[in-house]
């Protein structure tokens, strides 16, 4: 089963209906959304290229613990990038795992948590 970008949207808001009350009161000035593919430049910000694995999200901003009293920008975004997802996940059960994970993990950077604090 192939999942429609839209799909992909629509699990990706259950991911985040689904996360605690206290860590989704916390979102605030953070952007989730969804993208079809991730640009050369996201993929260079991970130190990836073209052709070397696939990027399923992706978290651009300051995480909280780098933020001041005074912090004033534009929101964070988390972005889940569809095509990968669908090219890595062909069980459907899988790709909403993934993209529950996905979520979770890239929110994980909002709050702070470097790659190696991750629980995967």
């Amino acid at each position: 089963m192939a999942f429609s970008t839209a799909h992909v949207e629509d699990l990706v808001g259950q991911a985040l209906d689904d996360l605690p009350g206290e860590f989704a009161q916390l979102l605030d000035n953070v952007v989730v959304m969804v993208e079809e593919e991730p640009s050369d430049d996201d993929l260079e910000s991970v130190g990836m290229e073209r052709g070397g694995g696939e990027l399923f999200g992706l978290y651009q901003g300051v995480p909280l613990t780098e933020r001041d009293t005074y912090y004033d920008a534009l929101p964070d975004r988390v972005v889940i990038f569809a095509g990968p997802i669908r090219r890595t996940f062909t069980d459907p059960r899988r790709a909403v795992e993934e993209i529950k994970k996905t979520v979770i993990h890239e929110l994980g950077h909002h709050f702070g948590m470097d790659e190696d604090q991750m629980p995967w």
